[in-house]
C-alpha cells in the first residue's frame, strides 16, 4: 500500500519537476490509500491558489483511492508519533495513517525524512 504526502498530490497537480516520482503511487489507485487530513490541505492549497473548480477536480481524483478516516484510535497513535518524531500535527496524521494500513508514505516534506517507510524526494 501507498499514501502520498499532501506537498506529492499537489506537486503531481501542478506537473512540478518531481511530479514523476509521486506518479506511480498515485495512479495505482488499487494500493493507494489517501487521509482525509491529505484531502483537507490539498483541497485548501488550490482554493488559495486557483478556484474551487479546481479544488473540486483535484480532490475527486484522490476519492479514487481508499479514504482513511481520523479515528480516535488514529488520532492517539498520531499523538505518539508526533511526540517521539517532533512532528506537527497533520504531518503526524498522515504518517500515522500509513503505519496503521501497512503503506509507504511517498513525500518531499522534509519533517519525514529518515523514517522508516518513507520514500523522501528533495524537493
Amino acid at each position: 500500500m501507498n499514501l502520498v504526502d499532501s506537498s506529492g498530490w499537489l506537486e503531481y497537480f501542478a506537473d512540478d519537476k518531481n511530479s514523476g516520482f509521486f506518479a506511480p503511487p498515485i495512479e495505482d489507485t488499487e494500493r493507494l490509500i489517501v487521509s482525509t487530513i491529505n484531502i483537507y490541505e490539498v483541497f485548501k492549497k488550490i482554493l488559495q491558489q486557483r478556484n474551487e473548480n479546481d479544488a473540486i477536480q483535484a480532490v475527486s481524483v484522490m476519492q479514487q483511492a481508499q479514504i482513511v478516516d481520523v479515528t480516535s484510535s488514529l488520532s492517539l497513535f498520531a499523538a505518539r508519533i508526533s511526540y517521539e518524531n517532533k512532528l506537527p500535527m497533520a504531518d503526524s496524521l498522515i504518517l500515522a495513517t500509513a503505519k496503521s494500513k501497512n503503506a509507504i508514505l511517498w513525500t518531499q516534506d522534509s519533517h519525514f525524512k529518515g523514517i522508516p517507510d518513507v520514500k523522501y524526494i528533495r524537493k
